[in-house]
C-alpha cells in the first residue's frame, strides 16, 4: 500500500499485495476527526474518530497543550475536560494507546475558547420532547427530537444509551445518527439539554429501537449525491472526477474507500480539515477513450467501521469531451 498526499487527500493506492507482518509491533496511528467545543464557561467537550489498530486501541489520552487532562477506554471517543478557566483559548490533542502500551502520535491540534462566566444560573433547560428513533441499518440508529428552551441558551444536547452518555451535539442540532451498534439488538436512548452553566434538563421520553439482523450498514451512512464525470489531461490520459456529500453521521468523516468496476481502487484519507458540504476528488483512469467504468464509494464512520456504499454511477471516458 503506497500513500501519497494530494491536495489535502492522503491517497492509498491498492496494490493487490498480501498483507504482511510489517505492521506488527507498530503503535496506533493519530486519531482523526478531532473536534472541541466549549460546553460551558469551565468545560470543553472533545470528540474524535476511532483508530483502527492491531492490537486494538486500549485507551485514548487527551491533552491540553502538553498536559494530559484525561483518559478514556478504547471503546469511548469523547471526553468532557472540566475545571477550565473562563474566557480562555484552549488547545487539545488526542493520542491512542494500544493494549500493549504503545502510544501513538498526537492528533492535529484543535482549539476551543470558553465563554465568560455569566451571572449565576441555576435554571435548567426544558427537556427535549418528541424524541423519535428508527434503525438506519443493522449498526446505526437515526434519532431526532424537538428543541429545548432555556432562559439564556441551550449549548448542547447529550445522547444517552441506557444510563451512559454516548454522544453530544451542538445546541442548534436536533438530530443525529448513532453508529457502532450491534445487529439484531434492542436499544434505549434518551436526550438531555445542557446550558452554558452546565445545568442539565431532565431526560426526554426514552425511545426504543431494535436494529435488524445482518450486515447492512444502512443507507443513512452512505455518501450522498455521488456525481462522476471524466476529463482528458494535456498528456492524453483520462481522469474520473468524483464529487459527493458526506454522510450525516455523528462526528467527522475523514476517510473514504472508492470502488472501481467492483474492486477496491483507492482509499482516501483527508490530510487536513474535511470540507463542509460537497467533497471532490479526481483519479487516473487510463488512456483508452470510450472505456466504461462503474464507480461507488463509502465512508469510514467515526466509530471506525465502514458505512454503506453510495449509489453506483457509470461513466465513459471521453464522453465529456
Amino acid at each position: 500500500m503506497r500513500r501519497v498526499l494530494l491536495c489535502g487527500w492522503v491517497l492509498a493506492l491498492s496494490c493487490g499485495c498480501a498483507a504482511g507482518g510489517g505492521d506488527e509491533g507498530r503503535a496506533p496511528g493519530a486519531p482523526t476527526g478531532v473536534t472541541a467545543r466549549a460546553g460551558s464557561a469551565t468545560s470543553v467537550h472533545v470528540m474524535w474518530n476511532a483508530v483502527p489498530a492491531d492490537p486494538p486501541v486500549g485507551a485514548y489520552e487527551v491533552y491540553r497543550g502538553a498536559t494530559k487532562v484525561g483518559e478514556v477506554p478504547g471503546s469511548a471517543h469523547m471526553l468532557d475536560v472540566v475545571r477550565l478557566a473562563p474566557s480562555t483559548a484552549h488547545v487539545f490533542t488526542v493520542r491512542a494507546r494500544d493494549g500493549d502500551g504503545r502510544l501513538g502520535p498526537p492528533s492535529r491540534e484543535v482549539r476551543a475558547t470558553t465563554p465568560a462566566a455569566g451571572p449565576a444560573d441555576t435554571s435548567a433547560p426544558t427537556r427535549p420532547d418528541t424524541v423519535t428513533g428508527r434503525a438506519a441499518g443493522s449498526r446505526a440508529v437515526q434519532l431526532s427530537w424537538s428543541a429545548s428552551s432555556d432562559d439564556r441558551e441551550v449549548v448542547s444536547y447529550d445522547v444517552y444509551q441506557g444510563g451512559t452518555r454516548i454522544h453530544s451535539v451542538g445546541g442548534g442540532q436536533t438530530a443525529t445518527v448513532v453508529t457502532g451498534l450491534r445487529p439484531g439488538t434492542r436499544y434505549s436512548f434518551t436526550v438531555r439539554a445542557r446550558d452554558a452553566a452546565d445545568n442539565l434538563s431532565s431526560a426526554g421520553a426514552a425511545v426504543r429501537v431494535t436494529t435488524p439482523p445482518g450486515g447492512d450498514a444502512g443507507r443513512d451512512t452512505a455518501p450522498g449525491d455521488l456525481r462522476v464525470t471524466t476529463h482528458r489531461a494535456p498528456d492524453g490520459a483520462y481522469y474520473l472526477d468524483l464529487s459527493w456529500m458526506a454522510p450525516r453521521v455523528d462526528g467527522v468523516v475523514t476517510e473514504y474507500g472508492i470502488q472501481l468496476d467492483g474492486a477496491a481502487a483507492t482509499s482516501l484519507a483527508w490530510g487536513g480539515t474535511p470540507p463542509h458540504g460537497r467533497a471532490t476528488y479526481s483519479f487516473y483512469a487510463g488512456r483508452e477513450k470510450g472505456a466504461t467504468h462503474r464507480v461507488r464509494l463509502r465512508a469510514r464512520l467515526p466509530d471506525g467501521s465502514w458505512g454503506a456504499y453510495s449509489a453506483e454511477r457509470t461513466v465513459t471516458t471521453g464522453a465529456d469531451g
